[in-house]
């Protein structure tokens, strides 16, 4: 085996079950550290000890399309067999038990919304409003057959977003996956080698690419890939950069 890169880029969907695949992917590779798609208020919500009374995603504060699409994640992870964010979960209690640093790489979620209604178009607006509305009541097995198509085809779901969302795609993928990179080099410099990155699959390719640029070797296991990891079938995919 050849010598490990820096980082290990783990795509994911918020709203499925995973945690066998993520110990799978990752259990081979001694990793020195997990960093998570997420920011300290987020952190605080999904990572709080059972039974905590915090207030969820998606309660009384906030944008209301963020709050629409709050309530949509938790539904569905319901019906799919996984809470929403329970990926980022088992990112944790891994780093636990292997006795390794949780790193949080994502931007503050205040920051992200704010920038993001500086960028959108009265259309995006209504878009996503919209699009948060008809996900109260789409069935999940229409959910998981669009997982099921992303996981197939995601650079030309990416590209339809971006043809009709520029500014979202921008703001929630690009930009992030600029952020995210600069943090994870500061990881990679900190001496912290090879750490995994636990990220949703649409920003494992940005992602990728981003950390390329910046000088930073990384390997990925796209969603599609992991979604597929058994106990049966040995060690994890092949990496690819």
């Amino acid at each position: 085996m050849g010598e490990e890169p820096d980082v290990i880029v783990v795509g994911t969907a918020h709203v499925v079950d995973l945690r066998d695949q993520l110990r799978l992917a990752l259990q081979s590779h001694g990793v020195r550290g997990i960093a998570l798609e997420l920011d300290h208020d987020r952190a605080a919500v999904l990572l709080r000890p059972e039974g905590s009374n915090d207030p969820e995603p998606g309660g009384s504060g906030g944008p209301i399309f963020l709050r629409l699409w709050a309530i949509i994640q938790r539904r569905l992870g319901a019906e799919l067999g996984q809470g929403a964010g329970d990926e980022m979960r088992t990112g944790a209690e891994l780093a636990k038990e292997w006795k390794v640093p949780i790193f949080l790489i994502d931007d503050p979620v205040r920051e992200t919304i704010r920038r993001l209604f500086l960028a959108l178009s009265p259309k995006e607006r209504v878009s996503l409003l919209v699009g948060g509305v008809v996900g109260l009541f789409i069935p999940p097995k229409i959910v998981q057959g669009e997982i099921d198509r992303y996981a197939e085809s995601p650079e030309d779901l990416l590209e339809q977003m971006r043809v009709a969302m520029p500014s979202t795609s921008r703001v929630l993928l690009d930009e992030r996956n600029e952020h995210m990179a600069e943090r994870l080099r500061a990881i990679r410099d900190a001496g912290h080698r090879p750490v995994a990155a636990i990220v949703g699959g649409a920003h494992v390719t940005g992602l990728s690419a981003e950390l390329t640029k910046r000088g930073v070797s990384s390997v990925a296991i796209p969603f599609a890939e992991l979604r597929k990891l058994t106990a049966s079938s040995g060690a994890p995919p092949a990496p690819t950069s």
